[in-house]
């Protein structure tokens, strides 16, 4: 059995080449007759897709986008709940060498349409429920729907798109070429778009490996929303890559019930999840069914409790491994599920564990970019001579300044978070200092909320922090300082949280609102957002 660095030199000569094809290493390796995803509606029924199936079917719809005029380089997104659909329209862009935008379902219309101004697509592929958010007076981007509610003028539906039996040569991008484009949220000013090279593939295909530890005997499903990095990494991208059949809950929504019985019923045996999930499955679960067989378990987003890993381990029988990362990296740090030769290792207590192969993790001093001292609070990096799947090279439009930093002697990737690296290499996870929220496994930027609020008629300036909350980890507050003659109050405070949701995101709408005077700024008129909390 080859060793992680040897494994690791191999996938990485594999997808960074001038003739790697997307399709090809996704799909048209694998056995035709394999399982490629299971979609579970929520009644529980099964619809399965195969590889060849997936071919065909991802072949003829590549055919009909290139009647529309998407070609390589291309950007085209989509607004789909995780399964068939989804992976087949994924499949049909990267035949074309097109990118794809994956949008959360949870934006509203304003920040649906901003991104995809941001990200120049030319078309958009939208379930029923979301097609109401592609309106705009001049839209320029084609529409293409799953479903078979009624079209608007000009849309067509992903049926009516296929071309069956056409011909369609898979373009080779090679490593360079770009597969994807996500957003992610920032403290200052609007999201910003990370580039996904084709390469990136060997980082995925790593974590699949070594910090899931996926075998090709497991049911393998993963929770996370395709919009998101982990989602599209690990939910769509890296299953797929290794040959691997995956499940896709369509449910709209999170049940602790439904959890359990497709655990259950479909007798998963490797679940990577956020820690909402895990929380409130503890909240709801005192023993599990017999019929839960889970083997290997894998947590994202943020640290988990030490009271909820107590609690896996004690009800499922196996540990929970807490993995850190990020969509410029993929998932890099953590005790692996594979085998790398740690399998079986418990982390120190608190820890999240060591970096995972193909990476080198760094602990940077508060004002330099020198090592901090084993044991010493500093700035969470990754060595990047040392992290051979490291493949992040800047934002969209080159704003790369906040992330990235050269030395005489070193080049980093800087995480924004705080830390404490042991003897052991492990990382002790502090807090994050570029001030983002997680909440229930989503990234929410403070200021993007600030923007939309602002807008109000009713707010005069406002401040966005962060709340513990046991469930969701943190939830969205914020503090408001309301124009002269506008009445405070609840009803006010719920107005704003619709207010939110409606024109940003529903995860991003507060839960809290609290009516002030003024907000806390320094001598020079600075607000300082450690003190809103």
């Amino acid at each position: 059995m080859p060793d992680p660095a040897h494994r690791i030199r191999d996938w990485l000569a594999t997808y960074d080449s001038p003739a790697t094809s997307v399709a090809h290493l996704l799909c048209d390796r694998h056995d035709p007759d394999r399982v490629a995803t299971t979609q579970i509606g929520p009644d529980l029924a099964p619809t399965t897709l195969t590889f060849g199936e997936l071919a065909e079917r991802s072949r003829a719809l590549a055919a009909g986008l290139a009647e529309t005029g998407i070609t390589a380089g291309d950007r085209v997104a989509t607004l789909v709940p995780k399964g068939i659909d989804l992976t087949v329209t994924a499949l049909a862009v990267w035949r074309l060498g097109a990118v794809l935008v994956p949008l959360l379902s949870s934006f509203a219309p304003s920040a649906v349409q901003e991104r995809l101004i941001g990200s120049g697509a030319r078309l958009v592929v939208a379930d029923d429920d979301n097609r109401a958010k592609l309106d705009a007076p001049s839209p320029a981007w084609q529409v293409a729907t799953t479903g078979p509610a009624p079209l608007r003028d000009g849309d067509r539906t992903l049926t009516d798109l296929a071309r069956p039996g056409a011909a369609v040569d898979d373009a080779a991008v090679g490593g360079d070429g770009l597969m994807a484009l996500l957003y992610v949220s920032s403290l200052v000013g609007p999201a910003r778009g990370v580039p996904v090279p084709v390469r990136a593939l060997a980082a995925m295909h790593s974590y699949h490996h070594h910090g899931l530890g996926v075998r090709d005997q497991d049911v393998y499903w993963n929770t996370a929303a395709p919009g998101t990095a982990y989602g599209l990494y690990h939910g769509l991208i890296s299953p797929l890559l290794a040959g691997h059949a995956s499940l896709a809950l369509r449910a709209g929504f999170f049940d602790p019930e439904l959890t359990l019985d497709v655990l259950g019923m479909y007798g998963v045996t490797n679940l990577a999840s956020d820690p909402t999930t895990y929380r409130t499955l503890r909240a709801a679960t005192k023993t599990l069914p017999p019929e839960v067989v889970v083997e290997r378990m894998a947590s994202f987003g943020e640290p988990l409790a030490p009271d909820v890993t107590d609690w896996v381990r004690d009800v499922f029988g196996v540990p929970v491994r807490d993995h850190y990362g990020q969509t410029e990296l993929g998932w890099c740090v953590g005790v692996p599920n594979g085998d790398t030769g740690q399998d079986g290792a418990e982390p120190a207590r608190g820890s999240i564990g060591p970096a995972l192969p193909g990476w080198k993790v760094s602990v940077l001093e508060a004002l330099t970019d020198e090592p901090a001292p084993l044991g010493a609070y500093g700035r969470v990096a990754l060595d990047l001579a040392r992290s051979p799947l490291a493949w992040f090279e800047g934002y969209l439009d080159n704003d790369s300044a906040s992330r990235l930093r050269f030395t005489p002697d070193r080049s980093y990737y800087l995480t924004g978070d705080t830390g404490i690296l042991d003897r052991q290499e492990r990382l002790f996870f502090s807090t994050r200092d570029d001030g983002a929220i997680l909440s229930r496994g989503y990234r929410v930027g403070p200021s993007e909320v600030e923007a939309v609020l602002s807008e109000h008629p009713a707010v005069q300036e406002c401040g966005v922090y962060s709340l513990p909350d046991e469930l969701a980890g943190q939830l969205v507050a914020a503090r408001v300082v309301l124009e002269a003659g506008a009445q405070e109050g609840g009803e006010l405070a719920r107005e704003l949280k619709a207010w939110v949701a409606e024109r940003f995101a529903t995860h991003a709408a507060p839960e809290r609102i609290d009516f002030v005077p003024e907000l806390p700024r320094t001598a020079s008129g600075k607000m300082r957002r450690a003190r809103l909390r």
